[in-house]
């Protein structure tokens, strides 16, 4: 359903219909947001990378031949956007430890979560963990983690966003969401704690 309405905006734009523009602004504004923002590491990066996608939106939409795959579009001039970003910001990192830099974790399962008294500040908890965790990722894989488990791209259209390999796609998901159950093991350990 949302990939039809994102077909049909990216048709009317293409064609010049009146109010097409703000309705494809409406729909994207906050899922580039949520992807710069998780990207660039800062607020204040993140708001002015989408306001640069979207505007490097409307400057090349003459360059989208294929309306149906606007989302993978968008979030190519998404990427190429916060790599300008960090290059230039005073956020970027000196030095990001790569996956292999990380110690080996065991395993941990979540558990339901429905019988702890204070379910919605576990869960809001959890978000600012998983949020703070993702940031932490190394950009390869934070990129990759992002556009399939969080925009829920296909991995040919992720490949494609990021110029690789759908085998490298596959590979960097792996480890990503591995290092993603490294780093909540401590928080999902305290949390079973408190049940």
């Amino acid at each position: 359903m949302e990939k039809q309405r994102e077909i049909e905006l990216a048709c009317a734009l293409l064609e010049g219909q009146g109010g097409a523009f703000e309705e494809f602004v409406e729909h994207f504004r906050s899922k580039i947001f949520r992807y710069s923002w998780l990207m660039c590491g800062q607020r204040e990066d993140a708001e002015e990378v989408a306001q640069e996608t979207l505007l490097r939106v409307f400057e090349s939409l003459s360059q989208l031949r294929e309306p149906e795959r606007v989302r993978s579009w968008v979030f190519r001039i998404a990427k190429n956007a916060c790599l300008m970003k960090r290059r230039k910001s005073i956020f970027a990192p000196a030095h990001e430890l790569s996956l292999d830099e990380s110690a080996p974790g065991a395993g941990l399962q979540i558990g339901d979560g429905a019988s702890l008294p204070d379910v919605e500040l576990l869960r809001t908890e959890l978000r600012g963990t998983l949020h703070r965790a993702v940031t932490e990722l190394p950009e390869t894989l934070r990129a990759v983690v992002l556009l399939r488990d969080l925009e829920e791209l296909s991995t040919e259209e992720t490949a494609h966003i990021l110029d690789i390999s759908t085998d490298a796609v596959k590979t960097r998901l792996h480890r990503g969401r591995l290092a993603l159950r490294q780093k909540l093991e401590c928080y999902l350990r305290s949390a079973e704690a408190v049940k």
